[in-house]
């Protein structure tokens, strides 16, 4: 009798475990790579015959794809401010945040350096075009916007990003298999809107990346390319959590 108990009970379900940390890491790592070299490659190697529309979308699809890859594994921010903005909504945890800033900082200068070598081996080898890709305002906006137009840009369509991601990857409310288009086509559209400001990163690992190579106003007005969207995002997380994540009561 035992023997056939045995023999009909179903096994126990395998136990599998999720990414550890390296596995994250990494896909942080790699999918920051592929937003900054997918992004900067094309407004350096492409934005003379595609123009913003085609760096917003390079930059859109670059998110969508890494998403779609990395996503499962990490979870997929790729910047440091949407790291922040999720961990003060209580979406991530804080004791993963330093690994995932670090992480996504060098994917971002992996992503220039490869690109500073297909330069390096072209017809025409300037570095400074990275002066050109890299975020500021003033001599760096790209129609000549001043500190306050750049703060109130990168501010506010981070925010922007951070609440459409909060939205689009609550329990309950949205399709996730869509939500890495609804992502990544907000940054395009964000794009749109901020790169003639301060040509669009929302993003202080992207931000680095080029800096680094982009000369001494670069390196200089750095600060503010980590300050804003770090504030959006932040102002996002808090908003969000306040207003949507609180428990619905019902009433009568």
């Amino acid at each position: 009798m035992s023997d056939t108990a045995s023999a009909v009970a179903p096994s126990p379900a395998p136990v599998v475990a999720g990414p550890s940390t390296t596995q994250r890491l990494i896909a942080e790592l790699l999918g920051t790579f592929i937003l900054v070299f997918g992004v900067i490659g094309a407004a350096i190697f492409s934005s003379a015959d595609t123009g913003l529309l085609g760096v917003a979308f390079a930059l859109g699809l670059s998110v969508v794809v890494g998403v779609y890859a990395f996503g499962p594994i990490s979870g997929g921010h790729f910047n440091p401010a949407v790291t922040l903005g999720l961990a003060i909504a209580g979406r991530f945890a804080w004791k993963d945040v330093l690994g995932y800033l670090a992480a996504q900082v060098v994917g971002g200068i992996l992503g220039s350096v490869v690109l500073l070598g297909i330069l390096s081996t072209g017809p025409v080898f300037d570095i400074a075009v990275f002066r050109s890709v890299s975020t500021g305002y003033d001599e760096l906006s790209p129609n000549g916007f001043g500190l306050g137009s750049f703060l109130i840009a990168e501010i506010v369509a981070t925010a922007i990003f951070l609440f459409v991601i909060l939205g689009v990857t609550s329990a309950g409310r949205a399709a996730s298999n869509l939500a890495p288009l609804a992502i990544g086509l907000t940054l395009t559209v964000l794009v749109l809107v901020a790169g003639p400001v301060s040509n669009g990163s929302f993003n202080p690992a992207r931000s680095i990346a080029t800096a680094i190579f982009g000369g001494t106003e670069a390196l200089t007005q750095l600060w503010a390319s980590i300050v804003a969207p770090i504030v959006g995002a932040l102002l996002a997380g808090v908003v969000y959590k306040a207003v949507f994540d609180r428990p619905v009561k019902l009433t009568a």
